[in-house]
């Protein structure tokens, strides 16, 4: 079920989103939404270029096995 959020902002800072919604063809809600949520992929996710040098760096990922092997059968500990 959709929330409502209040939000406080500058006047500028409205001129230029309320702006930008309309060359989108977008309501000011649905822009900031839309705008939000591809921030956070961007923050959240591992670029092309991320995973092709963590694929190649085999001592990278043979640590990362070792620990997620450790994990599942619970050897370490957490810090």
């Amino acid at each position: 079920m959709p929330k409502t959020v209040t939000l406080r902002i500058e006047n500028n800072l409205y001129k230029r989103l309320k702006d930008h919604a309309k060359s989108e063809n977008r309501t000011l809600s649905n822009f900031i939404e839309t705008a939000t949520l591809k921030y956070i992929e961007q923050i959240e996710l591992v670029d092309e270029y991320e995973i092709i040098e963590i694929k190649s760096n085999t001592d990278l990922l043979e640590r990362l096995r070792k620990g997620s092997s450790d994990a599942v059968s619970k050897k370490g500990r957490f810090v």
